[in-house]
């Protein structure tokens, strides 16, 4: 996030550009960027000032939809080339648009450096557990047994969590929305540009053609109060029905575990600490239908910020040798040559 002062107050609608929105209809993506440019007007973003970066997918058509500077990049590069643009000019506002696909596949090596680096940025990646653009092949993320083109008897790979991921690589902002939950989503959008620093938001997003309804047991109507927890800071970590269940700590395993409710048990219930990093490991980690899938800010807790300042101090403690110093420092060797 990089704060932006302006004299004047843009709409979401300035932010729509000249471009036909070229996804499936009933996509979940259009709901995510109505929400991006509702967020942009909000937060008071300017156009010149804004950035945004995407790889190859679904998603990664973005740039041409929002009306501010963008970069449609190749397979999985994203986060490197936003790298370059924050190290070169540290006060854009850069946003960058990834899949689960090309975010935790070919990208996952890159989406990692730029997450423990902490560079000053959002990242928004949109999870629908399959290669929508390539016609639904099975991706990083897709749970066990999924069958599609690439996987006909059922995918065998263990699924990726992208938030376990992100909170692994040491992502110091780490959050979930669904496409349809506007409200929520746009709140954790806000969140994340106001974090100093590389904020990771996970999106849930039906891909209404290849996946369709794949997060139906936490999202739909039915399921949300008994399957889902919008966590929010302060907040007793409780839902169900007239929140009649909670998550409580088990001293056995170490972790949590979802508990009906009693007059007796209700002190017993965890608030959530957006600064907790355990807890929001162990929230990250709940799996469905045992756990509710925890939605909303997870953790945050700003760290240093990497900037190109900070390398170049580094390198410049380093600049007080020749080279002809450095190339005879440390070890070396000596070749006798035979006559």
């Amino acid at each position: 996030m990089n704060e932006q002062l302006t004299s004047t107050k843009l709409t979401a609608a300035d932010f729509a550009t000249d471009q036909e929105v070229r996804w499936c209809p009933g996509c979940g993506d259009y709901a995510i960027l109505k929400a991006v440019r509702t967020v942009l007007a909000e937060v008071g973003a300017r156009r010149e000032n804004t950035v945004f970066v995407s790889g190859i997918g679904c998603s990664s058509r973005f740039p041409y939809y929002i009306d501010t500077y963008g970069f449609h990049t190749i397979h999985g590069r994203a986060p490197a080339v936003a790298t370059g643009m924050l190290l070169a000019n540290p006060d854009l506002d850069v946003w960058i648009v990834t899949g689960d696909g090309d975010g935790l596949s070919i990208g996952g090596n890159h989406l990692l450096h730029i997450l423990r680096r902490n560079l000053n940025c959002q990242i928004l990646l949109f999870n629908n557990e399959t290669y929508g653009l390539t016609k639904g092949q099975y991706s990083p993320t897709s749970h066990l047994a999924t069958r599609s083109p690439s996987s006909p008897g059922g995918s065998i790979d263990n699924p990726v969590d992208p938030s376990s991921f992100a909170l692994g690589c040491g992502a110091r902002f780490v959050a979930r929305g669904v496409d349809t939950q506007v409200k929520q989503l746009t709140e954790v959008l806000k969140a994340a540009y106001h974090h100093k620093g590389a904020a990771f938001v996970e999106i849930f997003q039906n891909c209404i053609v290849f996946n369709e309804d794949v997060f139906d047991g936490f999202t739909a109507k039915a399921n949300l109060a008994e399957h889902q927890l919008q966590v929010e800071p302060g907040k007793p970590l409780v839902y169900g029905t007239d929140g009649s269940r909670g998550l409580v700590f088990d001293p056995a395993a170490l972790g949590l575990r979802a508990a009906e409710l009693s007059e007796d048990s209700a002190n017993d219930v965890l608030v959530h600490d957006p600064g907790n990093y355990n807890l929001a490991t162990a929230l990250a980690r709940m799996t469905n239908p045992e756990f509710p899938m925890a939605t909303g800010v997870l953790y945050d807790d700003p760290g240093p910020v990497y900037t190109v300042q900070g390398a170049q101090s580094d390198a410049a403690a380093r600049t007080d040798r020749t080279l002809k110093d450095a190339m005879r420092s440390g070890f070396s060797w000596k070749v006798d040559r035979k006559s």
